[in-house]
């Protein structure tokens, strides 16, 4: 109980420092809400804290099948500090940030090529953006898409070469999967397979989609918004994360589902066993 307990407090702790972390990094005079930032990190914080220290499930998914939440913590916190690094750099330029802006600007002469997702999000921009502003966005989108395809990678690998999540014991679905209800809706492998499949083609699209629905928006959403540094370093971490995201709940679900399925032919064919025996 108590290590459950200081896991959980620990868990809040780090969430709390992740939404905090842009403000942390950049300097003051380019954060406008500095109360609002320190209230959705307590809110996060706290959120946190009680789903990790109950026993019962509330809406974490995977909460007991590690590494899933960890590498997408990872992943959210690796492409925020990259981008506040980047965003810095136009600031208060430093060894540090010229090396991370470094590392961007190579990502992004690599990655910015005709109908690639980082020359989408370079379209959403307003043409009368600066020169060095473009540069910046174009590192950040191209470091944010790469962290989170290596990330999809990561756990591509967890799933075939660690047996994710067999190598962790019982798989749990009230646990892991609180939002699911496998008593309803038809058979539960169908239905694992089928959300899996939508979240596989949700997370490959998004990438694509964003920009075009942030475009198409443009009326109503004012693209000059995205030139504030803390507007864009999250925009492109909620466009660089949620895909990732979706993918690999995506594939979680469809390993899930096999792993039913399997189980089902192995009681199957013991039943015919022990029935000619």
């Amino acid at each position: 109980m108590v290590a459950r307990i200081l896991g959980a407090v620990l868990r809040g702790v780090l969430v709390a420092l992740l939404i905090a972390m842009p403000s942390i990094f950049l300097p003051s005079h380019t954060m406008r809400s500095g109360e609002i930032v320190v209230l959705l990190s307590l809110l996060a914080a706290v959120l946190t804290m009680a789903e990790y220290s109950s026993n019962y499930p509330s809406f974490v998914e995977f909460r007991d099948a590690p590494p899933l939440n960890r590498l997408r913590f990872v992943c959210l916190a690796l492409i925020l500090l990259c981008l506040s690094m980047i965003t810095k750099h136009l600031f208060e330029p430093t060894n540090g940030t010229a090396l991370f802006a470094g590392l961007g600007q190579l990502a992004g002469s690599i990655l910015d090529f005709p109908y690639s997702p980082v020359r989408l999000v370079l379209l959403v921009l307003p043409p009368e953006v600066p020169v060095h502003m473009l540069n910046a966005a174009r590192a950040a989108a191209a470091v944010a898409y790469l962290i989170a395809l290596g990330t999809v990678l990561a756990f591509v690998v967890t799933i075939r070469i660690l047996n994710w999540p067999v190598a962790n014991g019982a798989f749990n679905v009230w646990t892991n999967l609180p939002l699911f209800d496998p008593t309803t809706g038809g058979d539960v492998v169908y239905r694992l397979h089928r959300d899996g499949r939508i979240n596989v083609m949700l997370g490959f699209l998004l990438p694509f989609a964003i920009p075009a629905f942030v475009k198409l928006a443009a009326d109503i959403v004012d693209p000059n918004l995205l030139m504030r540094p803390h507007t864009l370093i999250w925009t492109l971490s909620a466009w660089a994360f949620l895909p990732a995201s979706m993918l690999m709940r995506g594939m979680a679900m469809l390993r899930i589902a096999d792993l039913i399925e399997e189980k089902r032919r192995r009681a199957y064919a013991n039943s015919e066993t022990m029935r000619t025996a």
